[in-house]
């Protein structure tokens, strides 16, 4: 029984961690289930109160100085020894690249299933199984999948799929710390050395404001206009699958069920018609404007603002009047 989330610890918390546990406080709830945050990595323990206050009821801390980095061998070893050990019910991690790396193996090693890249979770009123939901088909469908027979039921989780909880600072919860037996041996892999590259762009799942091109951009030289307009609004720029996969844009920037999932306060939709899979990527932005030469198109029936024009002419003029506009602001603060 209970619901774990191995929460994703690299300099700090994860913010797909937090999301899974807003989430999995509410499956814990519905079964009645304790909720653990299993954190692993090597002086960590500042984060108790944290996961606590946002809806853990019990956290622990695996610590280990082999632990410092991920590695697949050391970071399996130890959680199916431990999965094992204390049996949870349910398992979630976030489908970040290490998880997409640790959840087949751990999986495998446990004898059970995964679902991957889960976009929706629920408990089964009727057998209280988990309900896993993810895109099938390059995203043309959506498949539900349980996995009655095996424990624990396994799911990875994108990000940006749940919101943030909110904390409580109010609440309470244990605390337990456990040193696992672990040596060079079990790792596989030694990590001699870490080296940070700095992000030339804004992460399209932690930005504000986000411009988006379709197929309606026409080629890779028409997103040069986008780029223009993210610049003048301090946001970045984003894509659809079709633009991905015309080469106009990386694959880390595209929008949707087989992208990323996220939530701006302003989302700019450029030549975008609105495929449900496109949609069910940026539907919960707080404010979406929408440029596309069809009025018809199923996006500017979801957009808060529907422009309707050649987005080649129509966005140089925005990103003109904004530019405008703060040299205007800067005057009159000067």
């Amino acid at each position: 029984m209970g619901v774990w989330v191995i929460s994703e610890y690299r300099e700090t918390l994860q913010r797909v961690s937090m999301e899974l546990i807003g989430k999995a406080r509410e499956l814990s709830d519905e079964l009645n289930e304790e909720l653990t945050a299993v954190v692993l990595g090597w002086k960590i323990s500042d984060c108790a109160d944290f996961l606590i206050q946002h809806g853990a009821d019990h956290v622990i801390f695996i610590e280990h100085e082999l632990l410092q980095h991920y590695t697949a061998g050391g970071y399996t070893k130890v959680l199916s020894k431990l999965i094992n050990e204390r049996k949870p019910s349910i398992v979630l991690i976030g489908a970040t690249h290490i998880g997409r790396d640790l959840a087949p193996r751990l999986a495998a090693r446990l004898k059970t299933g995964l679902t991957a890249d889960c976009t929706h979770l629920e408990i089964d009123p009727n057998t209280k199984n988990l309900l896993m939901t993810r895109p099938a088909f390059s995203g043309n469908l959506m498949a539900t999948i349980e996995c009655p027979v095996h424990r624990p039921q396994m799911a990875t989780v994108r990000p940006g799929v749940f919101p943030m909880p909110c904390a409580n600072p109010s609440r309470k919860g244990t605390v337990e710390s456990i040193e696992p037996d672990l040596s060079d041996e079990d790792l596989l892999v030694i990590v001699e050395k870490v080296m940070k590259i700095e992000k030339s762009s804004i992460d399209i799942s932690e930005a504000k404001i986000v411009v988006s091109g379709g197929r309606g951009v026409g080629s890779k030289k028409g997103f040069d206009i986008l780029h223009e307009l993210a610049e003048a609004l301090g946001g970045t720029v984003a894509g659809s699958r079709g633009a991905v996969e015309a080469g106009w844009i990386e694959k880390e920037k595209q929008v949707g069920q087989t992208g990323k999932i996220i939530k701006p306060k302003l989302y700019i939709a450029c030549g975008i018609s609105g495929a449900i899979q496109h949609i069910a990527g940026m539907h919960e932005s707080e404010y979406i404007i929408a440029i596309n030469k069809d009025p018809e198109a199923p996006i500017m029936s979801i957009a808060d603002l529907a422009v309707v024009g050649d987005l080649h002419k129509i966005v140089p003029q925005l990103t003109k009047l904004i530019r405008e506009h703060k040299l205007s602001c800067k005057a009159l603060i000067a």
